[in-house]
C-alpha cells in the first residue's frame, strides 16, 4: 500500500513528506482491515508538519499523520461480530487501555496510555489501508458520504464541548474561533437550544457563520462592548487573548470550556473568576460520542460535508496540511 510520511526537519523549518511503499497490515483478534476513503486534514497535523511538536509530543521520527478517517472494511480478523468486509465505517482514533481506571470509568479519553492515530509514536492514515479494533469503527448509513463520516471526530470534538459546558435550552453561547471546531461547536450548542454568537479575529472567516448556528458575530475590530451576558464561552482558538476576552464577557456562574490548543499558559484574571463564581474547565478529545455524531450527519442535522474546501490525494499531502491559510479555506480532506 502506498502511505504518506513525514521526515521530521529538526530546526529546519516544516518536514518533509514522501510518499512510500509499504505491506499492507492484516487484523488481529478483535481488529478490522480498513480500506481508508477520506481523511480530514486537523490543525494538529499542520502543527507537526511545520513545527514538529505539539506541547510534549515531539516527532522524532518518520511519522505518518492523519487521525480523522472513514472507510470501507476490507477483511476482518478472528473473533469480529458485528462487522463484516464491505460495511462503511467512521475510525475512532485512539485506542485506551481496556482495564485502565479511566476506561473502566467510561472517561477512556482520559487514559494516559491511549494509543491515538498521528500522535507520536503512533502512525496516523494518510495511507491506503489501516488496521483498528472494530469496537472503535463505527458504522455509518449510505446517507453519511465518506467525507462526513471522517468529519465525525471534529463534530465529536463539538459534542464534547457541549457536554462540558452543560449547555442546555435557552442558554445564551459564546463561541471563539471560528474554523471547523468553532463552528461545529456553535452548531451543536444551537441544537441543544442555545442562541449563539460566535467571533473571530478575521471577518472573513465568520461567512459560514449562519449555517453552523451562530444569530450573532462579531471580530475583535467591531466588538460590542463588554458586558457580563453570556452563560457560556467555548473557545477554539487556544489564543490567550482570545480566552481572557470570552471570560470578561461571562455572567455570574458562568462557564468557560477550553478547546482549542494554544498556549501553554494563560494569565488567568482570579478576581473575575472569583467574583463571578466562573467555572472554567478544558476538553481532551471524547469518548462516547459517535453515536450521537451519527445520528446527527445522517439526519442532516450537521452538514460536515459544507466543511470540505479542498480534495487532496496521497501526493498532495503538503498542499492539503498548508491548505488552511487560503482565503475561505475550512477544512481539507486527502482521499488516499
Amino acid at each position: 500500500m502506498r502511505v504518506s510520511v513525514l521526515h521530521p526537519l529538526a530546526g529546519e523549518g516544516p518536514g518533509r513528506l514522501s510518499v512510500e511503499d509499504r505491506p499492507v497490515p492484516q487484523p488481529g483478534p478483535g481488529e478490522v482491515l480498513v480500506r481508508i476513503k477520506s481523511v480530514g486534514v486537523c490543525g494538529s497535523d499542520t502543527h507537526y508538519y511545520q513545527e514538529g511538536r505539539i506541547g510534549p509530543y515531539v516527532v522524532n521520527e518518520p511519522l505518518v499523520l492523519g487521525h480523522e478517517p472513514s472507510g470501507e472494511i476490507a477483511a476482518v480478523g478472528p473473533g469480529v461480530t458485528g462487522r463484516s468486509v464491505g460495511q462503511r465505517v467512521s475510525l475512532e482514533p485512539g485506542i485506551p487501555d481496556p482495564l485502565s481506571p479511566q476506561t473502566l470509568a467510561g472517561c477512556y479519553n482520559l487514559d494516559p496510555n491511549v494509543r491515538f492515530f498521528a500522535t507520536p509514536p503512533v502512525d496516523g492514515v494518510f495511507a491506503e489501508y489501516a488496521v483498528h479494533p472494530a469496537a472503535f469503527c463505527h458504522p455509518v448509513p449510505d446517507s453519511v458520504s465518506d467525507d462526513a463520516a471522517a468529519l465525525l471526530e471534529p463534530l465529536s470534538v463539538a459534542i464534547a464541548a457541549r457536554k462540558a459546558a452543560g449547555i442546555v435550552l435557552g442558554d445564551k453561547v459564546l463561541v471563539a474561533g471560528a474554523g471547523p471546531i468553532g463552528l461545529l461547536a456553535a452548531k451543536v450548542a444551537q441544537l441543544a437550544g442555545a442562541d449563539v454568537t460566535l467571533t473571530d479575529a478575521r471577518a472573513e472567516r465568520l461567512a459560514a457563520a449562519g449555517r453552523y448556528g451562530a444569530t450573532r458575530t462579531f471580530t475583535a475590530a467591531d466588538a460590542p462592548e463588554v458586558t457580563p451576558e453570556f452563560d457560556v464561552f467555548i473557545d477554539a482558538t487556544g489564543a490567550e487573548r482570545a480566552v481572557l476576552a470570552g471570560l470578561a464577557r461571562l455572567a455570574p456562574r458562568g462557564r468557560c470550556v477550553l478547546v482549542g490548543m494554544g498556549s501553554d499558559t494563560v494569565a488567568v484574571p482570579v478576581p473575575l473568576i472569583q467574583g463571578r463564581e466562573l467555572v472554567i474547565t478544558g476538553t481532551f478529545r471524547y469518548a462516547n460520542t459517535w453515536p450521537t455524531a451519527i445520528a446527527l450527519a445522517a439526519s442532516g442535522a450537521v452538514d460536515l460535508d459544507g466543511l470540505v474546501t479542498s480534495v487532496h490525494g496521497l501526493d498532495d499531502v503538503e498542499a492539503a496540511l498548508t491548505a488552511g491559510s487560503a482565503p475561505g479555506a475550512l477544512k481539507a480532506v486527502v482521499r488516499p
